[in-house]
């Protein structure tokens, strides 16, 4: 496993890291949890990534006991807030009444004294961002969290918030948390050159597209455990199985066939290629699906190969 630096940042993390939307506290429960957890420590992946909205919290939970057995300084443990956790009025958004409060909780439930990296879930319209920012800057102050980022914001609300930071004399933050995949590149305009101009490190979710990148939806066929055919998470699926997306998705998987290597390993590889991505969040539910994923740490691409892929990623 390699690794790199979380943006501007000395933290330094696996290019690949493990998620838990959808997987833990969802589709796996505790005990697999920690067995994958654990083989992803001893494959080299130091970087763990979760919410507290994810399962309603449960996500949280596992992961904090999956990871109990492991020492905490090598570990760095990132959630985020910003979704409704109720239907109380204060128990969403950015304000500060809620950010405090749901790191208290997210830290509760990890079992852990502060998070390493804290990200903002979404960009809330309805809170002042200079509030947002003072709220993060005394979690950090008070030692609750070390970093923080945002997830899903636009290339101005990244500005923006790098811009106000500065002026107020606080950490900007580090990390950015975008949908990126071979089929779904509309960050590399505008919040790719931001990124890197502000010393933000990308850590993309979605890399396999929910799966159609490692070819399982050939032919436009939904395994029977596959998320596709999941009515909880279907939704998430179907924009990637359009004729196009799967036409796309195939070329890649011939590429992968001509390298001896795995779809799965290429899309991954695919995204870190670019030196604005500091790691790449997967979402294993087997022990099978996590060893393949590991090997596009150590994949090397030539140059005539990105090239192609490039015209296979291209809508």
């Amino acid at each position: 496993m390699k690794y790199r630096r979380l943006g501007r940042s000395g933290l330094k993390v696996s290019e690949v890291a493990l998620g838990s939307w959808i997987t833990l506290g969802y589709k796996v429960g505790a005990d697999d949890s920690t067995r994958i957890a654990g083989e992803a420590f001893e494959a080299g992946i130091n970087f763990f990534d979760t919410a507290d909205v994810y399962a309603g919290g449960e996500a949280e939970r596992i992961l904090g006991k999956a990871l109990a057995g492991i020492p905490r300084k090598d570990l760095v443990v990132a959630s985020k807030c910003f979704f409704p956790m109720s239907a109380k009025p204060n128990d969403q958004g950015l304000s500060r009444k809620h950010v405090v409060e749901s790191c208290e909780a997210s830290l509760q439930r990890l079992g852990l004294d502060y998070l390493d990296l804290y990200q903002c879930h979404r960009f809330d319209p309805d809170t002042p961002l200079e509030e947002t920012l003072r709220a993060l800057d005394h979690l950090q102050q008070t030692g609750k969290i070390l970093y923080y980022g945002v997830s899903e914001w636009t290339a101005v609300q990244i500005a923006d918030a790098c811009h106000l930071a500065r002026s107020l004399g606080f950490e900007g933050p580090v990390s950015n948390q975008p949908v990126y995949n071979l089929l779904q590149r509309k960050i590399e305009p505008q919040i790719l050159p931001v990124c890197q101009r502000e010393g933000i490190g990308n850590v993309v979710f979605s890399p396999l597209a929910q799966g159609v990148l490692t070819g399982k939806y050939k032919g436009g066929k939904i395994p029977p455990d596959s998320r596709a055919a999941d009515d909880r998470t279907h939704g998430f699926v179907q924009r990637y199985l359009d004729a196009d997306s799967l036409a796309r998705a195939d070329r890649l998987v011939g590429l992968a066939e001509k390298l001896g290597t795995t779809p799965a390993r290429l899309a991954l590889a695919y995204c870190l290629r670019r030196c604005e991505v500091s790691s790449v969040i997967i979402g294993a539910t087997k022990l099978e699906q996590l060893r393949d994923n590991v090997g596009a740490s150590d994949l090397e691409i030539s140059p005539e190969i990105w090239d192609q892929l490039e015209d296979a990623g291209e809508e």
